[in-house]
């Protein structure tokens, strides 16, 4: 039986940078104080005229002081040990989303964006989801795999937070691209297949998106369409390097340029592929009608292997740091009782001599 170990909350775990930060102004500390002392004394008259004072034991006070610190991070964190691993059988289908990620995608007729408002309904899908894999793709003027297809879900959602419209450099709506890189990205597994493409519609090349949800319907693969975008359309912001909005984005005439949604397009794509077209709004981005459509596709059986019966560890850090403080206590600054009752005796000793 393999024991896998994990934290539970491996984010408290950036707390451990304060320690390099903690070692750096110890030592700015040490030198400060020397400084200080030199002025009034020389390094061999330090242990008359401060006989209490220790090096080492400062030293050693301090590095209980950063194993005590460590261990508290640590807890927090909760080491965990996994001793059991379950084969889960899981029924789901492989879905892929494909996010436009063009400069148009940032019109704010649908709030607070178009892309933030995909973002934000996409995540509420994926927290809807059990047994379900799911995929990500982005497009602009070229399409790429943000996300292989997965039943992670946490990982899902974190990929997700990433997608903005800079991830591709060109423009452009590359939907046919999209639809045909996630053709090539599915597993060959015998599972019910299906593709979303969330976008404005605005592509040049509408012939080769509605041939590629045609090819795609005949491998049996559905392709879904929402419309990001209102009628009247609306300006694309633009943004300055600090993400400060200076601006709407113009022609070469000076005009501002309205980005609409192209309603007509979409549909044709949705209807060569076999699905259903959802024209989004401020209050419905449409995904939730799209995916109960798909949850009436036959389902297949989809095997993963988890590690279950977590037994948390926390405890044994607690404890150390308990125990480091004990020792930070019982070393002062000072000297101890027992080592001055030490050197007494020693004295006796050798006045007996």
């Amino acid at each position: 039986m393999e024991n896998v170990l994990r934290f539970e909350h491996p984010e408290y775990l950036y707390g451990l940078i304060v320690i390099p930060l903690l070692i750096i102004i110890y030592i700015l500390i040490c030198i400060r104080q020397n400084k200080q002392f030199k002025r009034f004394a020389s390094t061999e008259m330090r242990e008359y005229l401060v006989p209490s004072y220790s090096t080492r034991r400062r030293n050693f006070k301090f590095v209980v002081f950063l194993l005590m610190v460590s261990s508290l991070i640590l807890a927090l964190a909760n080491l965990q040990s996994g001793s059991k691993m379950e084969e889960v059988k899981r029924e789901g289908i492989d879905l892929y989303l494909a996010v436009d990620v063009s400069n148009s995608m940032n019109a704010e007729d649908i709030a607070p964006s178009r892309l933030e408002r995909s973002k934000q309904a996409i995540n509420k899908l994926i927290s809807d989801m059990k047994g379900d894999r799911i995929g990500v793709i982005v497009f602009a003027d070229k399409a790429f795999v943000q996300l292989p297809i997965t039943t992670d879900y946490t990982a899902a959602k974190m990929f997700l937070s990433t997608v903005n419209t800079s991830l591709v450099a060109s423009q452009g709506t590359a939907i046919a691209e999209a639809i045909n890189l996630a053709m090539r990205s599915f597993s060959e597994e015998d599972h019910s297949k299906a593709i979303i493409i969330i976008s404005d519609g605005e592509d040049h090349e509408n012939d080769e998106a509605v041939k590629a949800a045609q090819e795609a319907a005949k491998q049996g693969v559905k392709v879904y369409t929402i419309g990001m975008g209102l009628a009247d359309g609306a300006p694309i912001p633009e943004y300055n390097q600090y993400g400060h909005q200076v601006g709407y984005r113009k022609d070469r005439q000076g005009n501002t340029i309205i980005t609409r949604l192209d309603e007509q397009m979409l549909q044709k794509i949705a209807s060569a592929g076999n699905g259903l077209y959802v024209r989004a709004s401020n209050s419905n981005v449409g995904l939730e009608k799209i995916y109960d459509d798909i949850n009436k596709m036959d389902k297949s059986e989809i095997e993963t292997k988890v590690f279950t019966d977590y037994e948390d560890q926390f405890q044994w850090f607690v404890a150390a740091a308990l125990i480091l403080l004990l020792i930070e206590i019982f070393i002062s600054s000072g000297k101890k009782e027992w080592e001055r009752k030490f050197n007494i005796f020693e004295k006796k000793d050798e006045n007996i001599q």
